[in-house]
């Protein structure tokens, strides 16, 4: 599983939606509707899922999973 793969992994089984329902591209705060609960807890996972620290300046960059992916790569590489 790619790192974009398990990233939606994360959002599917937070917001118990179906994985076609996360597109290329698509804003989390207004597309599928992810409040700010909502991310802290994805943060918290994806620290876990990728055993790397978030700090609060790159969370607030994210908008998009392609954001997320990014961050995440950069900081397993």
């Amino acid at each position: 599983m790619d790192t974009k793969d398990r990233i939606k992994k994360v959002f599917v089984d937070l917001l118990r939606i179906k994985p076609g329902e996360l597109k290329e591209g698509m804003k989390l705060y207004d597309s599928i509707g992810v409040d700010s609960t909502e991310m802290v807890e994805a943060v918290i996972a994806l620290e876990k899922e990728f055993r790397v620290k978030l700090n609060p300046k790159e969370i607030t960059k994210f908008s998009t999973l392609e954001d997320i992916e990014k961050v995440i790569s950069a900081k397993s590489a």
